[in-house]
């Protein structure tokens, strides 16, 4: 059954009516579709909907509709979840599973992690299945009171809508709009989604719809009454309702009312209010509790809040069922509209209203309902200082800290300022809050609660818990010193327990490390750490000691003992998902010092080792992806990153996704490499918008010092590009001084900087370049890529082929790929001035066709440049024909495998498992196949690939 009714008498709206249709249409041939519904509330937005959607659950679709109203805005996920019920039993394995994995993940779904990376995975990935399963629908009324989490996943299904058998609906009111819900609308235009405005219906169609309720046309005074509606249909109805209920109407033939009811209120609130008068009083009350609970709610919540049995209510229910107050959805019962629900809920005073979102909290909590029922009806009340209260909120607030920590933090800070000073209750409230304002971001209040509360803090491991969190916020509030203050502190308390000393001092040690750059203080304190942690039998203390040592011993380049190190981080985790954010971290490290040791086939089998993990463990994938993007570049395995980054030409990387993308590293690496990468195919404009993004990102941290230098480089690029050589040379050697403890590899761009300083004429800038690499090559305890970076530099300024030959050599034999064109073409220009022209434009050949097959435009043309000022042209013969751009022939490989995927039927989620990818970068491949292939969906890459004589 619909969460709303569907309205007997349906006029005008034709050419709207037809837009949904044409979507319902597109979904019988496969195709997916987004439509965008808006107007003010009670204009027929949802009545618009079902009316579309009348005879669609008879084909055997997945229908999922829910609706989010203003106690969900603070509920991550909440609506998503509503929307994605489905049967749990079904002939169909695909949909079977669906179902399964949302019953399995409906009350951990943020059991580890933040919602808007784990949740927001696990929910697409289920509508994936669904939409591979079966046709589906989803609808998302009143989708601006959605929460963020939500928005992000619907804004991601509307991306991939061509490659989904979905129709994605959302209603929404015009006003109040923030602007993420701006920014998810404004998507839906550009991608070229339909959208609808609903406005007033005009007379002739409100009098038709009077006539289709009344039997009769309205006359001149009932005209003057439904004129008060202003057009709108809801109004209309609930006006005309009840006049027909008090009998009101006289047939004349017209239908009149007469002179006493054309004076009846034009309140809707009141309309909407007198719509009970038609239930019983005992019914009436029961509606008016319901309407404490929200839009929709469980029969068993209300039950509860009512004390009396389900049984007790059957009656009751039933008839406002058959009054037209409520509906049936799913599981629960939802009022026929919201409006509906708002009108009852607003007739209670206030006082009342309190009292009994109060009343209602205690007895959902003593039954053990759902933690964030308890809490909203928590919030509702503003009733703090309840015993219980503090109890139930000190039990529940790991899990409610997790699920919506914005919510948490909002009622624990409110409880905890009514709370005596001698409270026993106070360690709980005072440690839980400081942890809720950590998770929801608000750093410099869990540092202002967590002062306040520590000195007066008696329980030692509160306390502890509460320590590491200010150490935390003020940590990433990029106050360090600050931080490592307050670490030593707690290891000053002489109750700190063992467990915690060993995790503070694992702490401390990166927190020196970040902080003062003294490495051997940091080694030093990661060793007690690492002592401690294996003497209590810590895993996350010891794991974690064994990182701080990796971090050190990268930092002094040492990658081979940095290597052993995090080894040994990855043998203590071993398979445990309990610690699933420390061994994804220690995965991606690994990948790091690989990279640096330039053992790059075991790099890419360590990210496929961290995939299989996450996917085994059913960890979220929170930052895999930007490592794989930059291993992926030097690999030169430039469409591949981009499709990790979920980022190409004319596709920036919307402002909602970042809003979700907490680590400020991460943003600075996409933004980066999307740039970088975007620059040498010379697409300018897409380069610049990256960098405008990037470049607008506060830098303040040390993790984000030490990854920009993508950025960096991206927009020395840019520069060069512009003709601003000196300019370019000038914001790359801002890379070279390094603070002490700091990470950044700056040699992997010192080529290019000396290459810069060389044709700016600045000698003195070139020769520091040269002497930063060679230093940096000098710390390596085994010589890797700072050593053939450093052999190009002094090629470079010395004019000197021999070591660009051994540069060669090196990139040829260990690689990373993508710097083989650019010493090749280093090699050909130092040929050239020492006047061998023949082996110099051998070699330029031999760059460019590297260079062709990254579509580096850009190095293409800087490299040709170079050369014809001493009269080395590669010819007309020697240029290579335009790498197709369309058709099966323009597909990498990458795309051609997962064509070959699509073909024989696998879902998005199935090829992410069985290629180690991210379910968002195989979408983003699948856009890549669609575009080349000029197709609408995933029925036409089976065509075309059984055109190709691949078989499905």
């Amino acid at each position: 059954m619909w969460p709303i009714d569907r309205p007997p008498q349906w006029v005008g709206r034709g050419q709207e009516l037809a837009t949904l249709r044409a979507g319902v249409e597109a979904l019988r041939r496969d195709e997916g579709a987004v439509v965008w519904v808006e107007g003010e509330p009670g204009i027929g937005k949802s009545s618009l909907v079902v009316e579309a959607l009348a005879g669609v659950s008879e084909l055997g679709w997945d229908i999922g509709w829910g609706f989010a109203d203003q106690l969900a805005e603070r509920l991550p996920l909440s609506v998503m979840q509503d929307c994605l019920r489905v049967r749990p039993s079904s002939p169909d394995p695909r949909r079977a599973h669906a179902a399964g994995l949302l019953r399995s993940q409906r009350l951990g779904l943020f059991a580890d992690g933040d919602a808007s990376v784990n949740g927001v995975e696990v929910l697409m990935s289920l509508a994936e299945e669904l939409c591979a399963a079966a046709p589906t629908v989803m609808v998302i009324d009143d989708l601006q009171w959605a929460d963020d989490a939500s928005l992000l996943v619907w804004h991601q299904l509307a991306a991939s809508i061509d490659q989904l058998r979905l129709l994605l609906i959302a209603t929404c009111r015009p006003t109040p709009r923030r602007p993420e819900v701006q920014q998810v609308r404004a998507a839906v235009v550009r991608r070229g989604g339909a959208v609808i405005t609903l406005g007033p219906l005009p007379e002739t169609d409100v009098a038709a719809l009077v006539t289709a309720m009344v039997g009769a046309p309205p006359g001149d005074a009932l005209r003057r009454l439904t004129a008060r509606a202003a057009g709108n249909p809801l109004y209309v109805r609930e006006l005309v309702d009840a006049l027909v209920r008090e009998q009101a109407v006289e047939i004349r033939p017209t239908a009149e009312v007469s002179v006493a009811r054309e004076q009846l209120s034009a309140s809707l609130t009141a309309v909407l209010s007198d719509r009970l008068s038609s239930v019983p009083a005992e019914t009436a009350r029961m509606l008016r509790t319901a309407a404490l609970l929200g839009g929709r709610f469980a029969v068993t919540d209300l039950a509860v809040v009512l004390r009396r049995p389900v049984s007790d209510l059957a009656d009751g229910l039933q008839e406002a069922v058959a009054a037209g107050i409520l509906v049936g959805s799913g599981p629960e019962l939802a009022f026929r509209h919201l409006l509906i629900q708002q009108a009852l809920y607003g007739s209670m005073p206030a006082a009342l209203r309190t009292a009994l979102h109060a009343e209602a909290a205690r007895e959902l909590a003593v039954a053990g309902a759902d933690a964030l029922s308890v809490a909203q009806q928590l919030s509702a009340a503003n009733q703090p200082g309840e015993g219980w209260a503090r109890t139930w909120l000190i039990e529940s607030a790991p899990a409610l800290v997790i699920r919506a920590p914005q919510l948490a933090a909002d009622l624990l800070r409110r409880e905890l300022d009514e709370t005596p000073a001698d409270e026993e209750a106070l360690d709980g409230l005072a440690a839980s809050l400081v942890w809720a304002l950590f998770a929801a971001g608000s750093y410099a209040e869990a540092a202002r609660r967590a002062s306040r509360a520590l000195p007066v803090m008696t329980d030692p491991v509160r306390r502890a818990e509460t320590y590491s969190v200010l150490a935390r916020a003020q940590a990433s509030a990029g106050d360090y010193d600050e931080a490592i203050t307050t670490v030593r502190q707690a290891l000053a308390s002489t109750d700190l327990p063992r467990t915690w000393q060993a995790r503070m001092l694992a702490l401390l040690a990166m927190l020196e490390r970040a902080g003062t750059g003294d490495l051997d203080a940091a080694d030093v304190t990661a060793r007690r750490a690492l002592t401690v942690a294996e003497e209590v039998g810590d895993v996350f203390a010891t794991a974690h000691a064994l990182t701080d040592l990796w971090l050190s011993h990268g930092v002094r380049r040492d990658h081979a003992a940095a290597l052993d190190y995090v080894e040994r981080a990855l043998r203590v985790l071993g398979d445990d998902a309990g610690h699933a954010d420390l061994r994804s971290y220690a995965l991606e490290v690994r990948i790091f010092t690989l990279q640096n040791l330039d053992r790059w086939p075991e790099a890419e089998l360590t990210l496929h080792h961290a995939r299989e993990f996450a996917q085994r463990s059913g960890s979220p994938d929170r930052s895999t992806w930007v490592t794989a993007a930059v291993l992926r570049y030097w690999l030169g395995q430039w469409d591949d990153a981009l499709a990790e980054l979920s980022s190409d030409e004319g596709d920036d990387v919307p402002a909602l996704t970042a809003t979700f993308l907490r680590e400020r590293w991460a943003a600075l690496l996409v933004h980066g490499v999307a740039a970088l990468i975007a620059g040498r195919r010379d697409q300018r404009a897409t380069a610049g918008q990256h960098l405008r993004l990037g470049l607008a990102l506060p830098v303040q941290a040390v993790g984000d010092r030490e990854n920009q230098d993508f950025l960096v480089a991206s927009h020395a690029l840019a520069l060069e590009q512009s003709g601003e050589t000196r300019q370019a040379m000038l914001r790359l050697a801002a890379m070279l001084p390094r603070r002490d403890g700091e990470m950044t590899l700056t040699h992997q761009w010192l080529p290019d900087l000396v290459r810069l300083a060389l044709a700016a004429g600045d000698r003195q800038m070139a020769q520091a370049a040269a002497q930063a690499c060679q230093a940096e090559a000098a710390a390596e305890t085994r010589p890797a890529r700072a050593a053939a970076a450093s052999l190009r530099c002094r090629g470079l300024l010395r004019s000197d082929p021999g070591p660009l030959r051994n540069a060669v050599a090196h990139y040829r034999s260990a690689g990373p790929a993508v710097e083989l064109p650019a010493a090749l073409e280093d090699l050909a220009v130092v040929l050239a001035e020492h006047g061998r022209s023949d082996e110099a434009r051998v070699t330029l050949h031999e760059a460019v066709g590297l260079y062709d097959g990254l579509q580096a435009a850009w190095d293409i043309r800087r490299a040709d440049s170079r050369l014809r000022p001493y009269g080395i042209r590669r010819g007309v013969r020697s240029r290579r024909a335009p790498r197709a751009t369309s058709g099966w022939e323009a597909l990498t490989p990458t795309e051609v495998r997962i064509a070959t995927m699509v073909a024989g039927g696998a879902a998005t989620p199935d090829i992410a498992r069985g290629m180690f990818l991210s379910r968002r970068t195989v979408q983003t491949h699948i856009s890549h196949i669609l575009t080349k292939l000029g197709a609408k969906g995933r029925v036409d890459i089976v065509r075309e690939a059984l055109r190709q004589g691949i078989s499905a």
